[in-house]
């Protein structure tokens, strides 16, 4: 069949007429008995020398032919490596000199960048294979064919050069062109180690992964440390959105430092019921998750008010700690309950689920690492993983309800001298 490449014709040079190549076919059917797999890669590799060589005639000419002009030179070839199906293997590449430089060929450029082979060994790591199984999981070459980079430490360098630069590439992305209506912060523990992780939601409801930082919610320096960051790649910090938190005093005091009163905050109900529960034994624990349950459902803030101060007062003498924890941050729990939207985007915006799921997932992906280093193989991982996750990312339930959830920030906006009533009409 005929193959043609598209070369870059060097400067100066007279244009080449374009003439049909044909393979000779017939050279590649050496073994009657040999695999598919081992032809697809034989006439692959045929393309590429039929490919390169026309590279040369397209730079220097025909061969045999004389050029009073020419500029470049033919230089023999060379034993040299291109990628090929997750590794290196040895091909012998045309040669073209012009002086005493090296003229590259456009093809050959293409095919010897190692950015695919890296992206290969990140996909297989992220689905489960082992660095001593990599080679075992790439598709068998033809005997004769000399190939290399499939050895475990080759591929653990290139994992971890790769998702380095996903890392960096990741946490310096900007954040302006994303229009924000709630934000979630949590904290997971991976190992010995604690991550802190951001995940934003838009105005149509998809879910973007904002970055991940190690240590803990509790700590002060690092709750201001990623907020600043944050803010520092453009997120807009002077509108209102919904920022759920999972309870974190100091995350609580950095949020409010960095939004002020835009910063509509939502104690995550799950990690609150989980707190009010551990102060309880075990026979009390299903009769109070109900009372939180109910009253957390209910849709009618004044209702769930009234419930969970019953419920602390019930609580007041055989309790009192447990009590305490139902009237901490009691307001803060209740905060979607006022807001007029769906049930579905209701719940959505009640815990920090989201997160949670997210990194359900980040854990599957890497279910093979049985120890962690430390703290920056940890970030790596988890950068890789939920950059994977997020291909997967759907829309947040009740998506749908939306419009109405931002007139209500952009009306809150107005109330609280945000915005000024045009941009609250625009938005309506």
């Amino acid at each position: 069949m005929p193959v043609q490449s598209r070369t870059v014709r060097a400067v100066g040079q007279q244009p080449v007429p374009a003439s049909p190549r044909r393979l000779p076919l017939v050279d590649l059917l050496i073994d009657t008995q040999a695999e598919l797999t081992e032809l697809v890669v034989r006439s692959g590799l045929k393309v590429l020398e039929a490919m390169l060589e026309e590279d040369r005639v397209a730079i220097c000419g025909p061969r045999y032919v004389h050029q009073a002009d020419r500029d470049a030179v033919r230089a023999g070839t060379t034993a040299t490596e291109v990628v090929l199906g997750g590794r290196k293997v040895q091909i012998r590449r045309p040669r073209v000199r012009a002086g005493k430089q090296e003229v590259a060929l456009p093809t050959f450029q293409a095919m010897a960048a190692t950015d695919p082979l890296n992206r290969r060994v990140v996909e297989q790591m992220l689905v489960g294979v082992a660095t001593r199984q990599y080679a075992r999981s790439l598709d068998p070459l033809p005997p004769d064919v000399r190939a290399r980079g499939t050895s475990k430490s080759t591929v653990s360098r290139r994992f971890v050069a790769k998702t380095a630069a996903q890392v960096t590439a990741w946490q310096t992305a900007s954040l302006e062109s994303l229009e924000l209506v709630a934000l979630l912060i949590d904290g997971v523990h991976f190992g010995e180690h604690c991550l802190v992780v951001a995940l934003g939601i838009d105005t149509t409801g998809q879910k973007h992964p904002l970055g991940l930082w190690d240590g803990s919610t509790e700590n002060a320096t690092v709750c201001q440390g990623l907020l600043r960051n944050l803010q520092s790649r453009g997120l807009a910090t002077d509108r209102s959105l919904v920022v759920i938190l999972d309870g974190s005093k100091a995350l609580r005091k950095a949020v409010d430092h960095l939004f002020g009163r835009a910063a509509w905050v939502q104690r995550c109900q799950v990690h609150k019921a989980r707190n009010i529960l551990e102060y309880l034994p075990d026979r009390d624990r299903p009769w109070v998750h109900a009372i939180l349950r109910r009253a957390y459902g209910c849709g009618d803030p004044v209702k769930a008010k009234r419930l969970l101060n019953d419920l602390a007062r019930r609580l007041e003498d055989d309790f009192p700690s447990a009590a305490a924890s139902v009237r901490e941050g009691l307001e803060e729990t209740l905060t979607v309950l006022v807001l007029p939207i769906s049930d579905r985007l209701r719940r959505t915006l009640t815990t920090t689920n989201p997160i949670e799921s997210l990194m359900s997932r980040a854990r599957h992906l890497h279910r093979n690492v049985r120890r962690w280093r430390n703290g920056k193989m940890i970030i790596r991982w988890m950068t890789a993983a939920v950059c994977e996750a997020a291909k997967g990312f759907r829309r947040v339930k009740g998506c749908k309800d939306l419009p109405a959830l931002i007139a209500a920030l952009r009306a809150r906006d107005q109330e609280l001298g945000l915005i000024g009533r045009e941009s609250v009409q625009q938005v309506a």
